[in-house]
Order: structure tokens, then C-alpha cells, then sequence
């Protein structure tokens, strides 16, 4: 996952991102990742008569406990679809959540207040410490002691197939037609959201958090130090050849000017948000998908049909120039080891000593706020033209894992009672009271004059909090189900100069511009659902065979083992690993989607 938010991606940011405390307490208050979708008053009126006509309509064969038997069983206890509250008394649901360590108290929450009081449902915590929430999640689903409903599971595809095959979680698909007006509206304005939620038997059995983080999609970038450029009379490298002639510049011709040779070209950590080292260099010869040490697939897709591209010829030569980059010292040797602490005390060294670095987001290195004045020397390197004229990037947009589901041990009005629920949270006043809290505390109406990312006139202005502050009970943050387009995020107010503090939701999305025109076409498509009876095997020759890419990559570019004498037995290595079957399962999960 830069959004509009004083704490929301950071603090559950995907596991996958580990990002230090000390990282996160520079950042906190700078990287604004996430923001939400349409108002809330014109989001139930707009809907209304769509709702009506849902209400009315026949369930689809998909139905489960769901569909017209829960309709007639329990309609009466409700008001109508897009009036609040959602029922004429008062009821309890069960909800699983994490207890994350920036909220004070989910039950006294000001945002649990005011949504039980807004829809008649009264919450019961389910709640589980942050970092333990998939452990917790699988043990419970797997046991059978689970709540009524999952507000926030991280259910992967596998596990809503696997336990909505068991019936442990409940077909949502007539649900939405009936009573979830808002997401029905979702999957027809943005196609790519039914795809991304519909399992290959047709059903949709968990909700997800859309996000449309624009400088997210584009996350694999090169970020160089223009001061260093201008100082020695270079231009912005175009291609594989120039980008070799800059680092060794940087690494030759002392750009900090302290008369030592302790310049360091090129670094990196796979412990930051899309900072492999290789991935941003290796798209100029063949698409890399993996940003970083939990992500990709090394696959591409060609006229329908996957492939591997870890042991093409292709593959080969940008271990060649990696390697080669490594032996002249232009790639720093602890890129491959150093956690994101160790590129934040490199980014602080005196003088400067970091020439570029390959991460989603600068601030790993540099604040970018008025008190780290370095930032602003960093502009990103466009995708690299390589020597066989390929220029692309990954677009990582897409929907992953869900967050909503209703277990089979809700009864039919809880079903209802939870799907309404979990529709509201889809509106914009749910979204910015979750995210933001209070009218007046955390957030007012823009002024008149005051622009948003666009240049327009912006809709909401953050109110700046206290640094310091690292706990709050305002909101939820980005718990449950909930939605944030471009349009939404876009129209906070945000600083015109990109460079300016407060600035840098600009910054990142005019920086993603230069990347947007060469969105890789050959890229396996996220959010893809695997067949249920392979995912296992899956997700066995996956680890398997990413492990050995990874390990093997690392020699050949550091050069303990020599490109030409070992990439033959490299590439055999691959027999033994279940290519074939691999490729296989994930040709099926394309044609499923």
C-alpha cells in the first residue's frame, strides 16, 4: 500500500511491508496512505431506489441461508434498505477483529459509538493483538470457534474457497442483491472488483478493502539524486547502458564532495515496500513481479498462455548486468541483508552518501518535512529502456485478500443485520469518520481556494495531529470493509508544490505518472483465483521454487556462482521443482478468472 491519513496504512500495513518502529514513528505523520469514497447522505439517497429494487428481486441459485428464505424470515425486524438504523431494535453481533496497538479501546471507540448508534448493531469484540491476527484466524476457523462475523480476517482466496466449500462461511451473493446496495454499485462501476471477489464456483463469500492507491500500482521504483546528477553534468538515464554510466560516476567522481570515495551508487532492502534490488533493474529485460521478499509469481502471460521467466535467456542477461554492476561496487553488498533501520541510518549519514535507491516510498530513507531538507534531492529514474528495447514496469493494482465474512453461525437476521452493516461502511461518511474521527478534531470541510491533488478544489482538509501522539480512540483506521478511489483520494487538500511539507500525496502521484505509460502487459494479474483442490500445491511449489530463484539470484549477482559456468545446471535445478505442474495450476487460475 501515499493516502490521506495521519496513521491508516502504516499500522496494518499488509504484514508483508514490515516497517521498523523507529521508521514508523518518522513516518507516521508524514506518509499519507489512504482516504475513501462518496458522501455518505448522497451514497444512501442515490441508492435508495436501487436498493428497493433489489429488496424485491428474486435470489440467484448461488443463495445459501441467504437469499429470499432470509428475506421473508427476517425483513420485518428492518427498516428499509438506505434508511438508518438498519434495525427496529437493537441487535448483537459477534465481530472478529485486531486490536491494534495505536487504538485505545475498540468497545468505548468513538467510531464503534457512533456506527452502533447510526445502524441499530451493537458490536460484541472478537479481538485478537494485530500480529497474531492470521495465526488466531485459521486456528478459529479451523476449530470451529468463530464469531457470527469476520469484520477483519485478511482471508486469503484459498481460505475463503476452502471454508466457504465447508459451508463455515456464508454465500454472500444473494445478500448483496438484496441488501448491499452500495457494493452492488461498486462492482458496476469498477469491473475489476466482481472478478477480484468471485470465487471459480461462482459464490462470493468475503468483502474486501478497496484501496485505489494510484502511486501504490506503480510501487517498483527507482528514486536518484538529482543533486548529484546536476553536479556532475549528467542526464537522467534513459536506458540500462546510461543508468551503469551514472552509477559509476557517482561512484568515481566524489558528487558529495568530501574528497572520499565512500560514495554508495545504488542500494536497496527487501525488508522495505517494493525495494529488491533487481526487480526495477530486471524489467528492462523481463518482467519481475517480485517487489519484494513476500510477493511475485515469476510468471508472465503471452497471448492467453503462462510462462516461467526465471530461467529464460532474458532472465540471464539482467543477471549479467547486475552482476557486473556488483563487481564494479555500483550496487551496495548489503542490499541483500539490510533491514529498513540500517537505509534509514544510511539516508541520515553526513555527508550524503546515497546516490539512488530502489523502494515504493523515499521517506524509508529521508522524512520528507521541512526538519530532512535531503528528501527533496531525489527524483525517480523512469523504467529503463533495456538492450533488447524493453521498457515496462508491474502494476501491482488489484484486489488480494477480503476482510468481511458472515459464518454459518449467524442466524438469518444477523446475516441481514451484518451485510447492511458492512454495506455502510462502503459509504464516504463511514470512511472518513473511520479513518479520521471526529469533524473538527481530525478533519474539516476544505475553505474555498483550497486545492486538492488535481488543482481543484479539494473536499476535505486533514487537521495536523501531534507526532507524538502514538495512541488515539478515535477511529478505526482501516479495519473492515471500505472503500477509497482515485477520485476520493484525490480530493483531499494537498500542498500544490510536491516538494513542500505536506506535499508528499503529490509528490508520489506525479512521480507514478512517469510510470503509468509503461504498465507491463505481460504481468500475471493480481488478486487471481487459484482452484480450490490446488491451492495447496500451489502454495508448496511456490515457496519451493521462489526460494530457489532468490537464493540463486543472490549468488549469481554477487558472484559466488559464475553466470556461464553455472546457469545451465541452474536452470535443470528447476526438473526437480515441479515447473511444469506450477505453470500449470496457475494457467488454470487464469482461465478460471
Amino acid at each position: 500500500m501515499g493516502c490521506h491519513t495521519k496513521r491508516g496504512d502504516l499500522s496494518l500495513k499488509k504484514g508483508k511491508h514490515a516497517v521498523s518502529v523507529s521508521l514508523i514513528s518518522l513516518m507516521i505523520c508524514t506518509l499519507l496512505l489512504s482516504a475513501c469514497g462518496s458522501n455518505s447522505n448522497s451514497s444512501s439517497n442515490d441508492s435508495s431506489a436501487s436498493a428497493n429494487k433489489a429488496a424485491n428481486a428474486s435470489g440467484s441459485a448461488n443463495g445459501g441461508a441467504s437469499g429470499n428464505a432470509a428475506a421473508s424470515a427476517g425483513d420485518d425486524g428492518f427498516n428499509p434498505v438506505g434508511d438508518y438504523p438498519i434495525v427496529k431494535k437493537p441487535i448483537t453481533l459477534n465481530m472478529f477483529a485486531p486490536q491494534l496497538p495505536s487504538i485505545e479501546n475498540m468497545e468505548t471507540n468513538l467510531f464503534t459509538k457512533f456506527v452502533e448508534d447510526k445502524t441499530g448493531v451493537q458490536i460484541k469484540w472478537d479481538l485478537v493483538p494485530n500480529d497474531a491476527l492470521n495465526d488466531r484466524k485459521q486456528l478459529m476457523l479451523a476449530g470451529g470457534d468463530y464469531p457470527e462475523v469476520i469484520l477483519n480476517g485478511n482471508l486469503t482466496k484459498d481460505e475463503q474457497m476452502k471454508y466457504g466449500k465447508q459451508g463455515v462461511l456464508v454465500p454472500l451473493n444473494d445478500l448483496i442483491d438484496k441488501y448491499a446496495p452500495n457494493f452492488k454499485k461498486i462492482m458496476e462501476e469498477l469491473p475489476y472488483v466482481k472478478g477480484s471477489v468471485t470465487a471459480p464456483d461462482g459464490n462470493i463469500y468475503a468483502l474486501p478493502q478497496i484501496n485505489e492507491c494510484y502511486h501504490c500500482n506503480f510501487a517498483q521504483k527507482l528514486w536518484i539524486n538529482q543533486a548529484w546528477l546536476d553536479k556532475l553534468g549528467l542526464k537522467m538515464p534513459t536506458t540500462t547502458d546510461e543508468l551503469y554510466t551514472v552509477l559509476k560516476a557517482f561512484k568515481e567522481k566524489d558528487p558529495n564532495g568530501n574528497g572520499k570515495a565512500d560514495e554508495i551508487p545504488l542500494t536497496g532492502s527487501d525488508e522495505m515496500w517494493a525495494g529488491n534490488i533487481a526487480a526495477f533493474i530486471m524489467d528492462s529485460f523481463i518482467i519481475d513481479d517480485h517487489a519484494d521478499k513476500d510477493s511475485g509469481t515469476y510468471l508472465q502471460v503471452k497471448d492467453g498462455k503462462v510462462d516461467f521467466v526465471a530461467n529464460k535467456d532474458e532472465w540471464k542477461q539482467g543477471l549479467t548486468f547486475l552482476n557486473k554492476l556488483y563487481k564494479e561496487g555500483l550496487i551496495d553488498p548489503a542490499a541483500f541483508t539490510q533491514n529498513a533501520d540500517a537505509i534509514q541510518q544510511l539516508g541520515n549519514k553526513d555527508p550524503n552518501i546515497m546516490g539512488s535507491i530502489t523502494t515504493a516510498l523515499i521517506s524509508y530513507a529521508f522524512g520528507p518535512d521541512d526538519q530532512h531538507p535531503r528528501h527533496k534531492d531525489y527524483v525517480t529514474v523512469p523504467p529503463l529502456k533495456g538492450p533488447n528495447g524493453v521498457q515496462q514496469t508491474p502494476n501491482f493494482a488489484g484486489i488480494g485478500n477480503s476482510q468481511f465474512a458472515i459464518t454459518n453461525k449467524a442466524t438469518q437476521e444477523q446475516q441481514i443485520a451484518a451485510i447492511r452493516f458492512a454495506d455502510y461502511l462502503y459509504t464516504e461518511e463511514a470512511i472518513v469518520l473511520e479513518e479520521h474521527g471526529v469533524e473538527g478534531k481530525g478533519w474539516v470541510k476544505a475553505k474555498e481556494g483550497e486545492l486538492d491533488m488535481d488543482g481543484k478544489q479539494a473536499k476535505y482538509t486533514l487537521i495536523p495531529t501531534d507526532p507524538n501522539q502514538t495512541v488515539h480512540n478515535d477511529g478505526w483506521e482501516q479495519i473492515g470493509p471500505s472503500l477509497r478511489t482515485y477520485q476520493y483520494r484525490n480530493s483531499w487538500t494537498s500542498k500544490q508544490d510536491p516538494l513542500a511539507e505536506g506535499g508528499y500525496e503529490t509528490r508520489l502521484k506525479r512521480e507514478s505518472e512517469k510510470y503509468e505509460p509503461y504498465a507491463s502487459k505481460e504481468m500475471y494479474p493480481t488478486g487471481t483465483f487459484i482452484p480450490l483442490e490446488d491451492t495447496e500445491v500451489a502454495a508448496q511449489l511456490k515457496t519451493t521454487i521462489m526460494s530457489y530463484v532468490n537464493s540463486n539470484m543472490a549468488q549469481f549477482i554477487t558472484g559466488s556462482k559464475e553466470i556461464d559456468k553455472n546457469w545451465d545446471s541452474y536452470v535443470k535445478g528447476f526438473d526437480g521443482l515441479q515447473l511444469d505442474k506450477y505453470i500449470e495450476i496457475y494457467q488454470k487460475g487464469l482461465a478460471n478468472g
